[in-house]
């Protein structure tokens, strides 16, 4: 079997951190940081925190790196490490965070990299401003069901994959799912969508 470009750049970092040398940390934050960032914004809603919350997680990477098994994709476990740090942060927050204009930003790129380019400028306004309103109704949500809404369909991770990577039993991770689609749904109707 023929490992990909990815998997090949991963592998050689991976030795790199292995053999003590921090080079290989490099080619993971060009091959995860983006991904990395919105994942943790996704679930903090906060861009400066979900930085912070990623700088820390490759340092941690770097200090377990000993005992990562070489044979496994590091995205994953990574990503774990980001999202666990993610729900913390969004935990200790004492309110809701409002979303900023300069946050958008991070929401374009989601919207980019989910959906195909609208035909007609009409259609680029109804999504950015469908965008707003999601951002608004998932801050609605607690810590633990935004990271089992951008593990499920950010992620594509199925809820056994979920429910592994957050401990918890397959039926907990279900609910979680469940809960988090009927606030979302609940929320919409109260505010006029569909």
């Amino acid at each position: 079997m023929q490992l990909g470009r990815r998997s090949l750049e991963e592998a050689a970092a991976i030795a790199l951190l292995k053999a003590g040398d921090i080079n290989g940390l490099r080619i993971l934050v060009e091959l995860y940081q983006v991904e990395a960032v919105q994942t943790a914004y996704l679930i903090t809603q906060d861009r400066s925190a979900a930085e912070d919350i990623v700088q820390g997680a490759y340092l941690r990477a770097y200090e377990k790196i000993g005992g990562f098994d070489a044979a496994r994709s590091f995205r994953p476990w990574f990503l774990r490490i980001v999202i666990n740090a993610a729900i913390k942060t969004a935990a200790r927050q004492k309110r809701q965070i409002s979303f900023p204009d300069e946050e958008a930003e991070m929401y374009e790129v989601i919207q980019a990299r989910l959906n195909a380019a609208e035909k007609r400028p009409e259609d680029a306004l109804e999504r950015k401003e469908f965008m707003g309103e999601i951002q608004t109704a998932i801050a609605a949500l607690s810590p633990a069901q935004r990271a089992v809404l951008v593990k499920h369909y950010f992620l594509g991770l199925d809820t056994a994959e979920i429910a592994v990577q957050m401990e918890n039993a397959p039926g907990t991770t279900r609910w979680y799912l469940s809960i988090a689609r009927k606030k979302l749904r609940k929320w919409f109707i109260a505010n006029g969508q569909k």
